[in-house]
């Protein structure tokens, strides 16, 4: 399976368990990996046998940019259940999303969840 990755988009957004987290908000760094057969679109040169990365690029803003999750676990299952129901395409999608500044005093460079999910 043809793999295409999106890496270090970077997004606003509100999440989080704390009422702090869901009135300032904070950067949130997500990759996508999307797994489907793109022969098609190597060989004749046409977005119609491709995914168009703009336009996913657009849905996860829309979703991280949006509502408020508590759980970055339910953020990227979101983002995952939308982009497999959008793109009939794609056989399996993983998501990462980062949140670089939990509100805790700890030191780290975030906390990363993974999710991977396939079509049934």
């Amino acid at each position: 399976m043809d793999r295409m990755t999106l890496k270090g988009m970077r997004f606003f957004g509100f999440h989080g368990v704390f009422p702090e987290e869901n009135k300032l908000g904070q950067q949130y760094y997500v990759d996508i990996e999307l797994k489907l057969d793109l022969s098609q679109a190597a060989q004749t040169d046409d977005l119609e046998h491709t995914v168009n990365y703009a336009e996913i690029h657009a849905l996860v803003k829309f979703i991280v940019e949006g509502p408020p999750f508590k759980l970055i676990e339910a953020l990227a299952g979101h983002i995952a259940s939308r982009l497999l129901e959008a793109y009939t395409n794609v056989n399996e999608v993983t998501v990462r999303v980062t949140k670089p500044h939990p509100p805790f005093d700890i030191h780290f460079e975030g906390v990363t969840v993974e999710l991977c999910r396939k079509r049934d």
